[in-house]
């Protein structure tokens, strides 16, 4: 849900409570005030306490002086014993009441009692057995006060750059874990208690509920105001699910860099941008990402979208959820978990006349079919669909949707991709690996195709990560390893043949025997200019 949406739906409740408590005052024959339009109102000090105001939910209004009322703002939760001694305690004044709604009275108590600003400590990941960062990461959440615990969460993790916060019960504490380039972190050890407090404030924002025998999603908005005044806003999607110990939970941040969202960002070599650039500049036709979540899928497409973005064309997105907003696209937020469907979507979507289509996900037949049907009548359509490689992506769409001629036309290529961590360049440590390591890699790259400058094999260099205080794990950030596969002659005669015979290694040998770099081989070319290690690389393939 956009921010605009949100803002609509706030200002639809606030104006309900407007109405009902108005309502509320005419049958108790008092005056009703919109507290929405006394925000500038002088505050009346001296008349009441803080304790006072906080426990009979009214404040002082107004003193027209010696000749005029004393007038007191309550709501309906305000005991009406506290009236008739406010009458007897200023005996010799007309005193008068006026009520305002409940989320009015908390904008006055803001102003009377503004939320002391609170410093806590940034949260520090610890390695592996460092106890005492674990200890005093958890000592600092047990002190961060109820309001702000969500919030502060939130703005470290953030500042982590992680991407996922993991909150996993077990019989005496909840174990908190951040999502840092890729790799999962313990940071913090929560009581029970703690937590519930945590998981609140997730249900409140989220729309969901702290107590369930399901799985729920639901979906948060943050916003983090820059120094400049500024405000980025950050997006993020809830998956809950009860285990025996209490609700799990994962808070995911698309916290995507802007910057980022470019070809050019994404290291690309010549030969792969320019096969990206020769699909995405056709008028029609398909291509699909593919990888498991977490591989980046969503940051190639979005840079897709971004090269092909100009006045000239209508580009529409369906997207569960909406992760990143692009100026100059129409972006649809498709809520699957609640009955919403892409298929729908996607075919109301057609009725606009679009050029570009990009379907957030494939994920049934429905879906898998409109979106053939599109790529095929004047659509460019970029998909995702989850498969470990492209020669996989294909077999599994067969499968799904059956041997189609259409589907086999419209494929225009297929992306397997993987996200892996970055060598810190200042800390990574060369090492000469053992003879089987070596033959396993010279195997590997021996298909690579003629166009591709072959690395020095006879003396092959690998890296592992160092340490520095500033960075204890030896990595900093992530890039991309990836497969494209062309859907040219060779695959299409394939999908149209014996069913029986096509297979995910039928394809990639075919693919392989035409130029196409795997990626696996893709990962050990940047393993051996010293970008990652083999250890990161077959750690996510």
């Amino acid at each position: 849900m956009g921010a605009m949406a949100i803002d609509r739906q706030a200002e639809k409740f606030r104006e309900g409570e407007e109405q009902s408590t108005k309502q509320r005052a005419t049958l108790l024959g008092l005056a009703y005030a919109d507290s929405r339009q006394l925000q500038s109102t002088p505050l009346l000090q001296g008349v009441l306490t803080l304790p006072e105001m906080y426990r009979d939910k009214m404040v002082p209004l107004r003193d027209e002086g010696e000749n005029g009322s004393l007038v007191f703002a309550i709501t309906v939760g305000t005991p009406q014993p506290i009236l008739r001694s406010l009458r007897e305690k200023y005996i010799d004044r007309n005193v008068q009441f006026v009520m305002i709604s409940n989320p009015g009275f908390k904008e006055f108590m803001q102003r009377y009692d503004p939320p002391k600003e609170v410093h806590y400590q940034d949260v520090k990941i610890a390695s592996a057995g460092d106890s005492d960062t674990l200890y005093d990461v958890s000592k600092t959440l047990d002190g961060v006060l109820a309001d702000d615990i969500l919030d502060y969460l939130i703005t470290q993790a953030d500042k982590l750059r992680a991407s996922d916060i993991h909150f996993e019960c077990a019989r005496n504490y909840v174990r908190m874990r951040f999502r840092v380039d890729g790799a999962l972190h313990v940071v913090a050890q929560l009581t029970h208690q703690k937590y519930y407090v945590v998981t609140g404030a997730i249900a409140s924002r989220a729309n969901i509920a702290t107590h369930a025998a399901t799985a729920q999603t639901g979906h948060m908005l943050y916003d983090f105001r820059n120094p400049d005044g500024t405000v980025r806003q950050l997006n993020m999607r809830i998956e809950t699910v009860p285990t025996i110990y209490g609700q799990d939970a994962v808070v995911r941040l698309f916290n995507v860099d802007a910057s980022m969202l470019y070809l050019d960002q994404l290291g690309l070599d010549d030969r792969q941008r320019k096969e990206i650039d020769e699909v995405i500049t056709h008028p029609h036709g398909m291509l699909m990402v593919v990888g498991p979540t977490g591989s980046g899928k969503s940051t190639t497409l979005y840079s897709i979208i971004n090269a092909l973005n100009d006045p000239a064309r209508k580009i529409i997105t369906l997207e569960d959820p909406v992760e990143f907003a692009i100026e100059g696209v129409s972006q649809i937020p498709v809520a699957s978990r609640q009955g919403g469907s892409f298929a729908e979507n996607l075919r109301a979507v057609l009725r606009l006349d679009p050029d570009v289509i990009m379907v957030g996900e494939i994920r049934d037949i429905d879906t898998a079919k409109t979106a053939i049907q599109a790529s095929v009548t004047g659509h460019l359509v970029l998909t995702t669909f989850h498969a470990s490689d492209a020669a996989t992506a294909l077999t599994r769409m067969t499968d799904m949707i059956g041997q189609n001629p259409i589907f086999t036309n419209a494929i225009k290529m297929v992306i397997g991709q993987r996200l892996v961590r970055r060598l810190d360049e200042d800390t990574k440590v060369g090492y000469e690996p053992d003879e089987k390591t070596a033959e396993h890699i010279r195997k590997i790259l021996s298909t690579l195709p003629e166009a591709i400058e072959k690395p020095n094999l006879d003396n092959i260099t690998l890296y592992k990560p160092g340490q520095s205080d500033d960075n204890p794990f030896g990595y900093s950030g992530r890039m991309m390893i990836m497969e494209q596969m062309i859907c040219d002659e060779n695959i299409q005669e394939l999908l149209r043949g014996d069913p029986s015979q096509l297979n995910p290694d039928v394809l990639q040998k075919s693919a392989v025997s035409h130029g196409m770099v795997t990626m696996e081989q893709d990962g050990l070319l940047k393993a051996l200019q010293g970008h990652t290690t083999l250890e990161e690389l077959y750690r996510v393939l």
